[in-house]
């Protein structure tokens, strides 16, 4: 689990278990208390597991403030693996806030494969999470998810009633449940139309119960889908190794989605949005900060097709302004200059993309790789064979395609040697 994000605050365990003890109303802000049970993340002892047990067992659940710290408490003695506190979780399941149930379900899920080797417990736990579907009101996808985490087949039957569910993320997770469970391929076709869903929640969820559902004839369905590659790549890559270590299929088979994936333009994607009309230059820019990565990917191919003499200085004005610091508008930024093929943008994209060190920037180093490949200056040659060196997957990957449109295959040896078996496929693939 990365857990760099975690560390927020210059607390020291006791620190932290201390206001999380004091009660809220001698606190001077009532978020100290939720800052306190998020750090304690970082702390995997017993003196931590045991205060957060008690910050379940003892919150007044009739304070939303008290309720917040209680949901949070629940979470982080699942990240925690904690399973001395299995009891205190599962009780949880009973509660009448729907969102504590939820992380009580989502801990639970955590401590999986510790509940599936218990004969006894485990089965007294799983069906506990089943009852949980004959409940109203609530967040039955990650009770499904939950369920085939824990491998409990017996559930198959409460869970078929939800493949007709109204809510798109809970019926495709439950369509892929069945799948798991029965081998039932009939509606697995409802998932990969899901991919195309006007909800991005929905597009995101269907990649994920792909994954699930081990269901890797949909990696070509996930390339297209309009959703940061974040997400696509994690799915592929998931369901490439599944497929590779199964026989289904060969890395020569899944290469093309992989490359496709890994170039991000936006021809390779069904786009489902549109305009009745072309917008201005400056509203294209405000788009590519939009959080749904469908929305950004239509505005790269407008100002591609229709502006590209106008967008790299407009590109560049916004990046100065604000997306130099937006992790999102970043990357389409650094891709599109590499598709428009704009040399006097060499440097930002080396200095600011393809060596960028801040974790959240990390997909717009791949990024980088890709327009510099598209840029087409050799000076860029050492800097790409030196990222191969890195442990980051997608940039290694996306540095052999950029090393290739440079027509240098001499870091491609040494990458076919990679731990990584995807890196070493690739770059096998061109020697």
């Amino acid at each position: 689990m990365d857990k760099r994000f975690f560390n927020l605050f210059n607390l020291t365990e006791d620190q932290a278990i201390a206001i999380l003890e004091t009660p809220i109303k001698e606190l001077e802000d009532p978020s100290e208390k939720y800052i306190a049970v998020s750090h304690l993340i970082n702390f995997d002892s017993e003196k931590t597991i045991q205060a957060l047990i008690r910050a379940i067992e003892t919150s007044n659940v009739s304070e939303v403030d008290e309720r917040i710290v209680r949901r949070k408490a629940i979470e982080s003695l699942g990240r925690l693996k904690a399973i001395s506190s299995l009891p205190t979780i599962q009780s949880c399941l009973k509660d009448n806030d729907k969102y504590t149930v939820e992380n009580a379900v989502w801990a639970i899920g955590e401590l999986s494969e510790e509940i599936k080797s218990s004969s006894s417990t485990g089965v007294e736990v799983q069906e506990a999470i089943a009852a949980v579907l004959d409940q109203p009101d609530q967040i039955y996808r990650v009770i499904i998810q939950t369920l085939v985490k824990l491998d409990y087949k017996p559930s198959v039957d409460r869970i078929k009633r939800f493949t007709t569910a109204a809510d798109e993320p809970t019926r495709s997770a439950a369509i892929a449940a069945v799948y798991r469970f029965t081998g039932d391929v009939t509606d697995i076709g409802q998932i990969i139309q899901l991919l195309q869903s006007q909800n991005v929640n929905s597009r995101r969820a269907a990649i994920q119960d792909l994954m699930d559902a081990t269901y890797a004839l949909a990696i070509p369905d996930i390339v297209k889908c309009p959703v940061s590659v974040v997400f696509r790549l994690r799915g592929i890559r998931f369901l490439a190794q599944q497929g590779m270590e199964s026989g289904e299929f060969d890395f020569a088979q899944v290469m093309p989605s992989l490359d496709a994936a890994i170039t991000d333009h936006p021809r390779s994607l069904n786009l489902i949005h549109s305009y009745q009309k072309t917008p201005t230059l400056d509203e294209l820019m405000s788009l590519l900060y939009e959080t749904d990565f469908g929305i950004c990917y239509l505005a790269t191919q407008t100002l591609l097709k229709e502006m590209p003499d106008a967008a790299p200085d407009a590109l560049l004005a916004t990046y100065k302004a604000e997306a130099y610091n937006d992790y999102g508008a970043h990357y389409h930024i650094i891709k599109i200059l590499g598709w428009l093929k704009y040399a006097p943008a060499y440097d930002l994209i080396m200095n600011e993309g393809l060596f960028n060190p801040e974790p959240q920037f990390q997909k717009s180093r791949a990024a980088a790789a890709i327009a510099l490949g598209e840029i087409g200056d050799i000076r860029a040659i050492p800097a790409l064979k030196k990222v191969l060196e890195t442990r980051i997957w997608d940039l290694k990957y996306a540095a052999l395609i950029a090393l290739e449109k440079l027509g240098d295959l001499s870091g491609h040896p040494i990458a076919a040697n990679d731990t990584d078996a995807l890196i070493a496929a690739r770059a096998k693939a061109r020697l």
